[in-house]
């Protein structure tokens, strides 16, 4: 196929680039390089890139000399803590952008695969973020109803994984966990750890989120989990037993977890790599046995 993916530069999107390449498909990526998990380290060889915003689409003149078939799009401010210094930035890059991205499919028959939240499920009013996200997938749910474009929206639940940001404000509670025990620091918890997340390995996240770009839609909405969550403290349990407890933080859901029934019955797909077998191997090749020896003293 011929595939555009937008943000295909961050943390998500160059491991869904690789993938796609890998598999043979044309590939041409949009990202203006504004996160800090997005990196020109991550690019490939066979792969075109335009250093542009999604909102400048048309000024790319890709179209109608370059047709794709579908549109994955990811691009977006991410996280929920920065948004509420900043909501819009926010709702200009994650509403408008869909929109933009949504009116550029429209025009040419595009499929669209877009990248939504599980923060939806906290409630989109939580925080700007969420608020966001959530109506991207109403742009998309319109284009389909209005347009009969073919729309699907993935709710991603807390990705971890090789390129997953580890320090700043957008920083993984994953990856901070991974850089503190490189330099042998306490882990930090917000609140008192009991909240519960539901991880999933970025390559799941990819292989659900390809599969949906394999048919036509009508503006579904399926979750990519693991179906599993785990507690703060237990996440952190498996690293090392010192904690340091700090405040916690505004606009967070106390829990999250994957109802992923509808999007295994729907495209076969399911997750396959655990957290607790992440977290042993990612020790195993980053952490001295010395160093887990004086943690565990």
């Amino acid at each position: 196929m011929n595939v555009l993916v937008t943000g295909g530069l961050g943390f998500v999107g160059s491991h869904l680039v690789d993938k796609l390449v890998d598999e043979g498909h044309d590939v041409t990526v949009v990202d203006n390089l504004c996160s800090e998990s997005s990196s020109r380290d991550y690019m490939r060889d066979g792969v075109t890139y335009l250093i542009e915003d999604v909102k400048h689409l048309d000024r790319m003149r890709l179209y109608p000399k370059t047709v794709f078939d579908v549109i994955y799009h990811l691009a977006a401010h991410a996280r929920i803590q920065p948004s509420f210094k900043d909501p819009l930035k926010y709702l200009e890059n994650d509403i408008m952008g869909t929109a933009h991205v949504c009116e550029y499919a429209r025009r040419m028959g595009a499929k669209v695969v877009y990248a939504g939240s599980s923060s939806a499920y906290g409630g989109p009013m939580l925080n700007p973020y969420a608020y966001a996200k959530y109506t991207g997938e109403q742009v998309c749910e319109m284009y389909h109803k209005v347009y009969g474009m073919s729309a699907v929206t993935a709710r991603f639940f807390n990705v971890y994984g090789d390129r997953q940001p580890t320090s700043g404000p957008y920083a993984t509670v994953v990856g901070i966990f991974e850089e503190q025990t490189k330099h042998a620091k306490p882990l930090t918890i917000t609140g008192n750890g009991e909240q519960r997340r539901d991880f999933t390995h970025v390559s799941d996240i990819v292989n659900g989120f390809m599969a949906l770009g394999e048919r036509e839609w009508s503006a579904q909405v399926f979750n990519l989990g693991y179906g599993r969550n785990y507690s703060i403290n237990e996440l952190a349990n498996m690293f090392s037993k010192e904690k340091k407890y700090i405040p916690a933080r505004p606009g967070e859901a106390w829990v999250t977890l994957a109802n992923i029934f509808e999007m295994s019955e729907a495209t076969g797909w399911s997750p396959k790599i655990t957290l607790e077998d992440y977290v042993r191997d990612w020790l195993q090749t980053n952490v001295s046995v010395n160093t887990l020896h004086r943690k565990a003293v």
